[in-house]
């Protein structure tokens, strides 16, 4: 007479032959390469307003001017040193069927600041919009940072944006433009590493300044915003971490220490930039955001 066995037996034999092959086989990588970034064209958001950028010739400030020209802006004044950059810009954005001019000036000039609000109008009218990116990033400790840096640092990451914010604004409240001011600050003016002592400490008043300001101008609808950006790659920083390390391969290097497996992206920052410069942010004012993958008070 025929024995039967017990059906549970075959399904263990079977569960314990599929662990095996399981075991044996190995499995496939699932981590891929990131995707290029994703430039989006809002042709309507921006449209028939004038901005001025600081800081507009390269790295965040350029992708903001490049990508407000994408959202139908109207025109924009690109402030910065360089006329060869400015040059090299402003045909990008023209080709992008935006108005547009370069204006030279230095951040630590007060003249030259000053100027700045006044060519924009003499050629666009009233801006809608400004964008503080200009900004010093010099070294230095409690211990080494010299006076003459302290106050060049203070001039470029804090006096300008005050400049350039008073004039602005005060022409968008006699125009009765409720227009939007966007300062970009850093993660470092939470307090920094000991070598950015003058940098954190010129930024943590640019943080302050913006909800100042903020609350200053809501009675004018005129918002006022600030990004606290985190570690940002960019050609200037590639030609700052190449000096300060002598490592040409510092990028993939970085990418391993940090959770997103990538540095912020002037394209990134562009974005938040443009939302927070337009209308449908709402009544968003007084906000600093912090723009970066470590999260302050976060510990491991």
């Amino acid at each position: 007479m025929a024995k039967f066995i017990n059906p549970a037996i075959f399904a263990l034999a079977a569960i314990g032959t599929l662990t095996l092959v399981r075991a044996i086989v190995p499995k496939k990588a699932t981590r891929q390469d990131p995707k290029p970034r994703v430039i989006v064209d809002r042709p309507s958001r921006s449209s028939g307003k004038s901005f001025i950028v600081t800081g507009g010739t390269s790295g965040v400030g350029q992708a903001i001017a490049t990508q407000l020209a994408r959202e139908g802006a109207a025109a924009i004044s690109v402030v910065g040193r360089s006329a060869e950059r400015g040059a090299g810009v402003v045909k990008v954005l023209q080709d992008l069927g935006c108005e547009a001019q370069f204006i030279k000036a230095s951040m630590d000039d007060v003249e030259e600041v000053k100027a700045v609000v006044g060519k924009h109008e003499a050629k666009f009218g009233v801006a809608s919009g400004l964008v503080n990116s200009a900004g010093d990033t010099s070294r230095g400790t409690l211990a080494e940072q010299t006076v003459e840096d302290w106050d060049r640092l203070f001039a470029v990451n804090a006096r300008a944006p005050f400049i350039l914010t008073q004039m602005a604004t005060n022409s968008m409240k006699r125009e009765k433009i409720e227009g939007s001011v966007v300062n970009i600050i850093t993660i470092t003016s939470h307090g920094g590493q000991p070598y950015l002592c003058g940098y954190a400490a010129s930024k943590g008043a640019l943080v302050t300044f913006t909800k100042n300001a903020a609350h200053s101008l809501r009675s004018d609808r005129i918002r006022c915003n600030g990004i606290n950006i985190g570690w940002t790659y960019s050609a200037a920083e590639d030609k700052l971490q190449v000096r300060e390390t002598g490592d040409v391969n510092w990028l993939e290097k970085a990418k391993e220490k940090v959770p997103f497996g990538k540095l912020v992206l002037p394209e990134d920052i562009a974005e938040l930039t443009c939302f927070l410069l337009s209308e449908n942010s709402g009544v968003c004012t007084g906000s600093v955001i912090d723009f970066d993958q470590m999260v302050m008070g976060g510990y491991d």
